[in-house]
């Protein structure tokens, strides 16, 4: 059973939801990526997103798009990002890792070498946003023979043809996008992702995580309700980005710690 599935089971096993919190690696520095993944855990995260700077982050909103800029300006690449995943394996051989990222530097790495290098970083799983599953036989092949789950997104505007492709091809889980827009654009409709995330989980057959416009422990706590797990990025970026010098991972503890809170008094409820 692989990192991310175990995570899944041991928390639905407490009646629990995953708390999945975004960072992109090299942002503000390098040197802080590890500290802020073991903050990101001692705050609470089942499973961390990992985002792979570049230049042109077309599903994210001016917030990441900082953090790819930040970190690209240390010249913080795909293969710096795999050696920071080794790293924190050193120190922390539990907890899943995705990394999050888009297509062209896998695609100038080359997959099968990509996958290999993954896999031997301790990387669990891997969603390229402007991957399509449709598009993604080989990709899903080659991440799934080395026990690497290729992860998919899907939308509000996603058609059933795409819920077959994804349940075909992915595995670990599933990212709902819950709104039209880019990263932090917008306010989510709660009673229109309820709506949603039955019929999807039934389809697909896997855990789903809602992401997109979750900022604070109340929107958490209302997606926990419905979701399998509960994806924010934006605003942790932004309490980085905001952080006096050498604060940002104890804010970023400190502000995981309120969510993870707030989702696990609503499902106890």
């Amino acid at each position: 059973m692989s990192r991310i599935a175990a995570k899944f089971s041991a928390l639905q096993s407490q009646n629990r939801k995953a708390l999945i919190p975004f960072i992109t690696a090299g942002d503000p520095e390098p040197g802080q990526t590890l500290p802020l993944m073991r903050a990101l855990v001692a705050g609470g995260a089942d499973i961390i997103e990992l985002g792979v700077p570049f230049s042109d982050p077309m599903a994210d909103g001016p917030t990441i798009q900082r953090a790819s800029e930040r970190a690209l300006a240390y010249g913080v690449s795909l293969r710096i990002v795999l050696g920071m995943v080794h790293e924190f394996r050193k120190v922390d051989a539990t907890t899943p890792v995705v990394l999050m990222g888009y297509a062209n530097p896998v695609e100038a790495y080359g997959l099968e070498n990509f996958a290999r290098d993954a896999q031997a970083a301790g990387v669990d799983g891997v969603l390229i946003v402007d991957y399509p599953p449709e598009e993604c036989a080989e990709f899903s092949r080659v991440m799934k023979a080395v026990g690497i789950d290729p992860i998919f997104l899907l939308a509000p505007t996603s058609v059933e043809a795409r819920f077959a492709d994804v349940a075909q091809l992915g595995s670990g889980y599933i990212y709902y996008v819950s709104l039209k827009g880019v990263t932090g654009s917008a306010t989510i409709d709660l009673d229109e992702v309820a709506r949603r995330i039955p019929a999807i989980r039934a389809q697909v057959g896997m855990p789903v995580g809602v992401g997109f416009g979750i900022r604070d422990a109340v929107s958490a706590a209302r997606i926990a309700s419905v979701a399998d797990a509960v994806v924010i990025g934006s605003k942790i970026i932004e309490t980085i980005e905001q952080a006096p010098a050498g604060t940002a991972p104890a804010l970023v503890t400190a502000f995981l710690r309120e969510v993870r809170a707030a989702m696990d008094k609503r499902e106890q409820a």
